[in-house]
């Protein structure tokens, strides 16, 4: 599987502004090759191979695209045809998808290079090493981490955000561990997860993780866009308060992000099968009064991080229709309407009574079970990769404030 590598970049002054004269000679290769195919006829539209074949020809006309690498500007065409691929599929699955946009000037951010015209150093003893680009030059990266040989690294990516940070992305390919064998999973090592906006997640073994609390971070937000509305648009003031609107919107996705990475990560290690519900976060944000919310809690995202840490680590992530998982009791099946006021399931069938989070969990955990056709038995047990405020954040009934929730060996919170 894929792995991507995020590192922050340094460029000094001269080559940050060729780095970004070189994108925005992308963003016109990508806006021509975007016209170039919805110009062709609809059933005779131009593959990468024929755009790739074309490009030869735009640079004559436009010499402007000879100044850029010539592998990266093929790479900048065979993207269009990844996201029409993207937009091919949600067709397939109903949704309605438009066209590919036109970007202007400042919308377009990255170059891309795969397979050739970079290379990746690291200085042994020093915090920082080299990524050199073709016809872009030096540029300095924080190695936070091992940086990757050149020869392991199969895409480059080089990308300065609207805040004005430049970072360095490098896809590697790492070998996914074995999923354990359903014959050899316990029940104990199966979890149950919950998405809701009260609590961010409660499992089936009973534990409520609390959603983040950025009110202090979205009030600086609106202080930052309020002094930004007061600039002359274009003036240098303007440019600098942008940046700090840009800082300040960066911090919120971070800090949401960063608690989705942590809360993933422990679940993926801690249990061999997750069972999540399947939502359709899209409908649920045109249709709900509380859009604002359920857009903060950013569940789409932490699904995919989900999936995407169940393969690098080895664990059976299951996605189960959602549907009627807080109605249906857990010990009877039966069915019973409740507003989302009510936080008590009262089964009238049985009279089953639990906490109606608690009770959704376990529904969605038997339907992961089921989908995996799993025969439970003897299993696995680790220590849990994270730590919390609690004496036992593994397996009891409790509740957990996210600003708690740190990965072990981190420094606490």
């Amino acid at each position: 599987m894929d792995l991507t590598l995020r590192f922050r970049a340094y460029p000094d002054e001269e080559t940050a502004s060729e780095a970004w004269r070189h994108i925005e000679i992308h963003r016109q290769i990508r806006n021509h090759a975007v016209r170039d195919y919805y110009r062709s006829p609809r059933n005779d539209r131009p593959t990468a191979y024929d755009q790739h074949s074309k490009l030869t020809k735009w640079k004559r006309r436009w010499p402007t695209f000879a100044e850029v690498s010539a592998h990266a500007a093929q790479q900048t065409v065979s993207q269009i045809q990844k996201n029409q691929k993207v937009l091919k599929e949600h067709r397939k699955n109903g949704r309605k998808t438009g066209r590919l946009k036109w970007q202007g000037a400042g919308e377009f951010r990255s170059v891309a290079y795969q397979s050739e015209g970079f290379n990746v150093n690291h200085t042994t003893g020093h915090d920082f090493g080299t990524l050199t680009l073709s016809k872009i030059g030096e540029i300095p990266i924080r190695a936070h981490r091992d940086l990757p040989d050149t020869e392991n690294v199969k895409r480059t990516v080089l990308k300065k955000e609207r805040t004005g940070d430049w970072f360095a992305c490098f896809v590697v390919e790492v070998e996914s561990p074995e999923k354990p064998d359903p014959a050899d999973i316990d029940r104990s090592d199966c979890i149950g997860v919950d998405l809701g906006i009260q609590s961010y997640i409660h499992t089936s073994d009973d534990l409520s993780v609390e959603c983040l609390d950025l009110e202090s971070e979205y009030e600086q937000y609106a202080r930052e866009q309020r002094s930004l509305d007061r600039k002359q648009h274009g003036s240098t003031n303007w440019e600098n308060q942008r940046q700090k609107v840009a800082r300040a919107k960066r911090r919120i996705r971070w800090k949401v992000l960063d608690f989705q990475h942590k809360l993933s990560t422990w679940l993926v290690k801690e249990y061999d099968v997750v069972a999540v519900e399947d939502l359709d976060v899209m409908s649920m944000l045109e249709t709900s009064q509380s859009a604002k919310n359920k857009q903060d809690a950013s569940w789409s995202r932490f699904l995919d991080l989900l999936e995407y840490k169940g393969e690098l680590y080895g664990t059976h992530v299951v996605r189960v229709n959602a549907r009627g998982t807080t109605k249906e009791c857990n010990q009877c099946s039966v069915e019973t309407s409740k507003p989302l006021w009510v936080r008590e399931h009262s089964c009238p069938a049985c009279g089953h009574t639990e906490n109606r989070d608690l009770n959704a969990a376990k529904n969605i955990l038997d339907r992961g079970l089921n989908k995996l056709s799993l025969h439970v038995g003897p299993g696995r047990s680790e220590s849990p990769p994270v730590e919390t405020v609690l004496p036992a954040f593994a397996r009891h009934s409790g509740r957990v404030d996210a600003k708690h929730v740190v990965e072990a060996g981190s420094p606490a919170a």
